[in-house]
């Protein structure tokens, strides 16, 4: 009986502490790590993480998801990958719950996270918050017809013809 209330009374100071372990569960090292992998294999550092395709895929971890100033264009405008390190250490476990859930602009793959699984958005989550804040921010997105002074892939879809002897 005693342990019980020395239980309860102990959570009821945590909560009344402000204590953040509901929205802020501590990383643990499986979670992380099934984050890491989902990362690598969900192509997040192909646009997330500079130069990481073009060195195939030889960026030191440290630099992981910092965001890229390198723009993507088409009919939306430009758009530049987020850093993701900075953007999930602002965000708790929830708040990053539902923005991946939410529609983005393109070419990011929104959907894909949509329809991850909760235990896999969560490593995602607590992999990218072990990594740390790191970097600056992207450059904010431009509209259709605004010139931007980046670097840019554009998306323009066009029909090739054969040539013709």
């Amino acid at each position: 009986m005693r342990i019980t209330a020395l239980a309860i009374a102990a959570a009821c100071a945590a909560i009344a502490a402000g204590s953040t372990f509901a929205a802020d569960p501590a990383p643990d090292d499986r979670s992380a790590a099934r984050g890491k992998y989902l990362a690598q294999v969900g192509a997040c550092n192909d646009c997330h993480t500079a130069n990481y395709i073009e060195t195939n895929g030889n960026v030191p971890e440290g630099d992981w998801l910092t965001g890229s100033a390198m723009g993507w264009q088409g009919a939306w405008g430009t758009t530049y990958p987020a850093n993701l390190r900075l953007t999930m250490a602002r965000l708790t476990e929830a708040q990053w719950m539902a923005q991946a859930r939410s529609p983005r602009r393109p070419p990011m793959p929104w959907f894909n996270l949509r329809d991850m699984s909760d235990n896999d958005l969560r490593a995602m989550y607590r992999f990218i918050r072990e990594l740390g804040p790191k970097g600056q921010r992207a450059p904010a997105a431009a509209a259709p017809g605004v010139a931007v002074d980046t670097p840019v892939i554009v998306f323009e879809p066009k029909m090739e013809t054969a040539a013709r002897n």
